[in-house]
C-alpha cells in the first residue's frame, strides 16, 4: 500500500501526525563515557530536603520540586530561565532546565558537549529543521535536550535511569 493511499486512509489525523513527526529530527544518541551518576555533585536518589541550597516551589502526591537558592540559575557557566530539581518520593530523579534564545543554545550544547561527549557531525547525523533533539545516554543518566527554533526556547532533562521508570507520564515538568 503507497503512503498517499494509507495517509487517505488515516484521515486528517494522520496528516497531523505525519506533520508533527517531520518538524522533529532527532539525533542519535551519545554515549556518556564518564557517567556523572547525578548531575552537579548530587548523586541520583540523594534526599533534597536536608541541603540548604535548595527550597521547595511544589509538592504533590510523591512528586516534590525543588529550585536553587542561587539566583539567576546557571547551567555551567551559562545563564538560563530556570532549573528545577525533581524527586520522587523523596529520591532526586529529575533535573529540568528552560532556556530561550539561540546564543544561549549554542553555549549550552558546547557545555553539554565538553561535559558528557561529542555529537556526531556526521553529515545526516545532526538534528536540523525547527525542533531539534539531542540525547546522551550513560548507564545511570539520560540527557535529553529540545530546541525549538522557531520559538527561540530550550528545555533540557537530566535523568537518573533507575528513577526514570517511576515517573507519572503528566508530571509538570515534562512540557513546556
Amino acid at each position: 500500500m503507497t503512503l498517499a493511499r494509507r495517509l487517505a486512509q488515516a484521515g486528517p489525523w494522520g496528516v497531523i501526525v505525519l506533520c508533527l513527526a517531520l518538524q522533529t529530527t532527532p539525533a542519535p544518541a551519545v554515549p556518556i563515557v564518564d557517567d556523572p551518576n547525578g548531575f552537579e555533585g548530587i548523586p541520583w536518589g540523594a534526599t533534597l530536603s536536608d541541603r540548604d541550597r535548595f527550597v521547595l516551589i511544589e509538592e504533590a502526591d510523591h512528586i516534590q520540586t525543588y529550585e536553587p537558592k542561587e539566583q539567576p540559575p546557571r547551567l555551567g557557566a551559562t545563564p538560563v530561565e530556570s532549573i528545577r530539581f525533581t524527586t520522587f518520593q523523596n529520591r532526586f530523579g529529575r533535573v529540568t532546565v528552560r532556556y530561550s534564545s539561540a546564543v544561549t543554545h549554542d553555549s549550552i550544547l558546547a557545555y553539554l558537549q565538553s561535559t558528557y561527549g561529542p555529537l556526531d557531525r556526521t553529515p545526516g547525523q545532526i538534528a536540523v529543521g525547527p525542533v531539534r533533539v539531542y540525547a546522551w545516554h550513560g548507564f545511570h543518566t539520560d540527557v535529553t535536550l529540545r530546541f525549538e527554533s522557531s520559538l527561540d526556547r530550550g528545555i533540557i532533562f537530566f535523568e537518573g535511569r533507575t528513577l526514570r521508570e517511576r515517573w507519572p507520564e503528566e508530571s509538570p515538568s515534562t512540557v513546556f
